[in-house]
């Protein structure tokens, strides 16, 4: 029996699971928990009751971290196969405001809260964990399950044991953070009046399906005829020929020396994106482009987020980060607390009228990920009446800024330089990233009050 199918299968249960209790349960459709959130911490609860009982089923924890460091890679390829909408029009200064806003904010949560993980584990007594597992914060929190179990597994090839699954224990807490504080800030800025556009959640998006009355849209139109081969069979094949060149690209980038060849031809999820931006260029050049489907591929992104997080819940393996399980909790209960601070403080002052939607969206985004951010966002905003899910979307360019932050990070993780160069090095970028936020002027006077 194969052990990734059996994985599959078990993650497949748990969506499901997670979909029914959806449905069924009050507390779950008011806090608006997805359904990979809900089966992921059954699974997360199932996987361990079997490894403590010593019942094995086929699978295990590695699986999941393996899983979800390949659908990560393949999620990028996805994301950046998917043309952008040619009709959004992104000029008007308020808008520009609010994705310089939200980047550089991002940026600067980015440098820090590594910083805080970090000097918060060396002061904690009665723990053995290295300074350097709080490292791993920022991939966790910032960029989600993806991003920690990717850097997680480089930190591993630099010696740092069981880095992925302690990087993946940090973004699954952050994942609860983003829902569990998330919606009770929506819910208050509905009551206080801020959310002007909030209307009512329509019956469907509670229960988290539609009924058979309700499905008037259809999901695709088909690019290829099925007897010769199937629509959805001819994306995943783009898909796959994407991913090989992204191993022809690593296996290039690994003879740069030191631990940026080391690093960069790990970086798997980010070669697969170089890799779908060269095949998108060619299909193009070749007058291809039209046998891509827009919708489909926005709908297989779609399908690995929600593999991918409950995948991530179900790797997390106790037996492992047992000893370390305090310092982890407080870790992420502290890096919450921060991140809830900063947005709550910088989303006030962007400078728009959507500034509290944006602070929800930029919550959303740093605890989880850009799909944490508009889940909330749409809580406050179900009809899209303002520009803050483009804006978070768009946000991506800016946080490329963020470069400088996770070199210093895999340069310490490489031995290439100490403790203390890298804690200064992110203290600075952290200083760059506030003058820019202040020079830029998105750093400007409250634009709603919770009184």
């Amino acid at each position: 029996m194969s052990s990734f199918m059996t994985a599959y299968g078990l993650a497949s249960i748990m969506l499901c699971v997670g979909m029914l209790l959806r449905a069924k349960i009050n507390f779950f459709r008011n806090m608006l928990v997805p359904a990979s959130v809900i089966g992921g911490v059954i699974g997360f609860i199932f996987m361990n009751i079997l490894v403590e009982t010593g019942v094995t089923i086929g699978t295990d924890p590695k699986m999941y971290t393996a899983i979800v460091d390949e659908l990560f890679t393949v999620s990028f390829i996805s994301i950046s196969l998917t043309s952008t909408p040619k009709d959004t029009d992104m000029t008007p200064k308020v808008m520009v405001r609010g994705i310089v806003g939200l980047g550089l904010v991002w940026c600067l949560l980015y440098a820090l809260t590594p910083l805080i993980a970090s000097a918060l584990i060396s002061i904690m007594k009665g723990s053995d964990m290295d300074m350097m597992y709080g490292m791993l914060v920022p991939f966790a929190f910032c960029q989600g399950p993806g991003q920690s179990a990717a850097y997680g597994a480089i930190f591993e090839k630099y010696g740092w044991n069981n880095a992925a699954t302690v990087a993946i224990a940090f973004s699954v807490v952050g994942f609860i953070a983003a829902f569990l504080v998330g919606i009770p800030l929506a819910k208050i800025g509905i009551k206080k009046g801020i959310a002007k556009n909030c209307g009512r959640i329509e019956e469907s998006v509670l229960r988290g399906y539609f009924t058979r009355e309700e499905q008037t849209v259809y999901m695709v139109k088909d690019t290829t005829c099925n007897s010769n081969i199937e629509t959805l069979a001819f994306h995943f094949a783009l898909i796959g020929i994407c991913y090989i060149l992204a191993v022809g690209i690593a296996r290039v980038l690994s003879y740069i020396p030191g631990f940026l060849g080391t690093s960069m031809s790990s970086m798997m999820f980010m070669n697969g994106m170089y890799a779908a931006y060269i095949v998108k260029w060619l299909m193009k050049k070749l007058k291809l482009d039209f046998l891509q489907e827009n919708n489909l591929q926005g709908k297989i992104t779609g399908w690995t987020a929600d593999y991918l997080v409950v995948c991530a819940f179900m790797s997390v393996s106790l037996n492992i980060i047992r000893e370390w399980i305090v310092p982890i909790l407080m870790v992420s209960t502290v890096t919450t607390m921060v991140t809830f601070i900063v947005c709550l403080y910088f989303g006030q002052r962007f400078g728009g009228i959507n500034d509290f939607e944006r602070t929800l969206g930029l919550y959303g985004t740093c605890t989880g990920t850009v799909p944490s951010g508009i889940a909330l966002v749409r809580i406050v905003d179900p009809d899209f009446h303002t520009t803050t899910s483009i804006e978070i979307g768009a946000c991506n360019l800016v946080m490329l800024a963020s470069t400088p932050v996770y070199i210093i990070i895999l340069a310490l993780a490489a031995g290439s330089i100490d403790m203390m160069s890298a804690m200064l090095g992110l203290f600075g970028c952290v200083i760059v990233y506030l003058v820019v936020l202040k020079l830029s002027k998105v750093w400007g006077e409250k634009t709603f009050s919770w009184k």
